[in-house]
């Protein structure tokens, strides 16, 4: 792997990719540094079906990300295609397509517009009473009773805690739990992180979330003594009474470096709220269809939030996102006080029918918890690796999280966990010079790589690349150094 200097940022690139570094230097001149996140990979995606991309140069990679919990159905599902199109009436346009478009052919074709900003379509109406009656369907989605899209997690999160400041007339304070991730625009941005993080609020005060106690899946399995949380929380009802306005959470930490708690603390959280008839929200759009192992991860949980957040695997892939709860919250917000452009978009609400479909006819949920049961001992077996410190994580999420690691070559000295991190991820993209190379995404808070492959892998695939990622990572003191062993798998 080499790097070349640029003014806005370096382009990583790889021997033998001629066509993916082409690109890659074409990309380092449009395209800002602040557009991502820190990768030693950069892999050129140019293709993917089902759970494997493929690069610039046909080199096929297995996703262990989906995206980032988009692709839970995996990628390009034809079936799923098939649907979005017929949800929204473009057999036509996909015919007139396929075979052609000729002079005579009329401009237009009549079918679902992809947008009718302020205006009902037929799709979100469905999608609307589809997604309600899955999530009453399963336990905790009592209190589902009315969609609130929006164009992205930021925007849902957003629009709850507006919904939650006009419902609490006197309420104004906002519990969060510290680093956690809800995005990065106003106040979804003033709830991530914790006291020291930018875009502070004066409304917003952080209460700990148990992340040594569930540090491992070994720890996560002990007990859970929630006396230091309940003093937390009732010294905030003490200082400010009237004035809390609700509680926000994930079900697990995803961004601050996949902490899966003990499910009595999100009890927990929601006995708070109840007994101070304020909102709890779960933000379950890192979580949703399918990544805990249910459906939803309120399920999972044992919880009955107020405000359920979507997204992510909400629409497999189109950028889909919605507020889901109490109609009482969302009847405080007036007329326009929730709209945006891209709201309940036709070919959003079409991705949800399709991927619910897809849910309720086949058996999606059953085997990701036969795959989870897989990843969860392949990744555990890691934890022999001198490079692993802990392993942690549910169903089909987990978190691999690296430690320092002395080099093969004395003059290397020792590689601090992030160096160690981000050579994992570039070592599994070059693979195991036996055809098995994996793509995982920069590590999350420095340390920790996230393993999310699509629901759909098969369990034997899936083994066959937690075996091909063990080898890998038991090189990585080999990779760290420089051995001329690691170079990448000629196209």
């Amino acid at each position: 792997m080499t790097t070349e200097s640029s003014t806005q940022k370096a382009a990583v690139l790889h021997d033998g990719e001629t066509a993916s570094n082409e690109l890659r230097r074409r990309n380092v001149s449009t395209e800002p540094r602040c557009l991502r996140t820190p990768t030693s990979s950069m892999a050129v995606i140019e293709s993917s079906a089902g759970s494997y991309h493929y690069t610039a140069e046909g080199r096929k990679l297995m996703d262990f990300t989906s995206g980032v919990l988009v692709s839970n159905l995996g990628h390009n599902p034809t079936r799923w295609w098939k649907r979005l199109y017929d949800y929204l009436g473009h057999g036509e346009l996909i015919q007139k397509l396929h075979d052609g478009i000729s002079e005579t052919d009329e401009q237009f074709v009549r079918a679902a517009p992809l947008t009718v900003y302020n205006a009902v379509s037929p799709l979100e109406v469905e999608a609307c009473e589809r997604l309600l009656k899955s999530m009453r369907s399963e336990s905790g989605g009592a209190r589902m009773e009315q969609v609130l899209w929006a164009a992205s997690g930021s925007e849902a999160v957003q629009k709850a805690l507006w919904a939650s400041l006009a419902h609490r007339k006197e309420g104004d304070i906002i519990i969060a739990t510290r680093d956690g991730f809800h995005g990065k625009k106003g106040l979804s941005a003033a709830i991530t992180g914790n006291e020291n993080s930018p875009d502070r609020d004066p409304r917003v005060r952080f209460i700990s979330f148990p992340k040594e106690e569930c540090y491992s899946v070994e720890k996560r399995r002990e007990p859970l003594d929630l006396t230091k949380y309940e003093a937390e929380l009732t010294a905030l009802a003490n200082e400010f009474g009237s004035r809390l306005c609700c509680v926000v959470t994930e079900p697990y930490l995803g961004g601050g470096g996949s902490f899966h708690p003990q499910k009595e603390y999100l009890q927990l959280l929601q006995r708070f709220c109840r007994e101070r008839d304020i909102p709890f929200i779960l933000d379950e759009i890192q979580a949703n269809f399918g990544r805990t192992g249910s459906m939803y991860a309120y399920s999972h949980y044992g919880v009955e939030p107020d405000i359920v957040l979507l997204g992510k695997g909400l629409g497999n892939g189109i950028p889909v996102d919605a507020a889901v709860g109490r109609s009482d919250l969302f009847g405080a917000l007036g007329y326009g006080d929730g709209s945006d452009t891209w709201s309940a978009h036709p070919l959003g609400c079409a991705a949800v029918l399709a991927t619910l479909d897809e849910f309720e006819a086949g058996n999606v949920i059953e085997e990701c918890q036969e795959l989870g049961s897989v990843l969860e001992a392949g990744l555990l077996r890691l934890t022999e690796l001198p490079a692993v410190a802990a392993v942690r994580g549910e169903g089909t999420v987990w978190g691999v999280e690296f430690q320092a690691l002395e080099s093969d070559k004395a003059e290397s000295g020792t590689h601090t966990p992030e160096e160690v991190a981000m050579a994992a991820v570039a070592a599994c993209y070059y693979g195991d010079g036996a055809g098995h190379a994996i793509h995982v995404l920069g590590p999350l808070a420095g340390r920790v790589i996230r393993i999310a492959p699509p629901l759909v892998l098969s369990t034997a695939e899936a083994q066959e690349y937690l075996d091909a990622m063990y080898n890998i990572l038991s090189r990585l003191p080999e990779f760290l150094s420089g051995d001329e062993n690691w170079q990448p798998t000629q196209s």
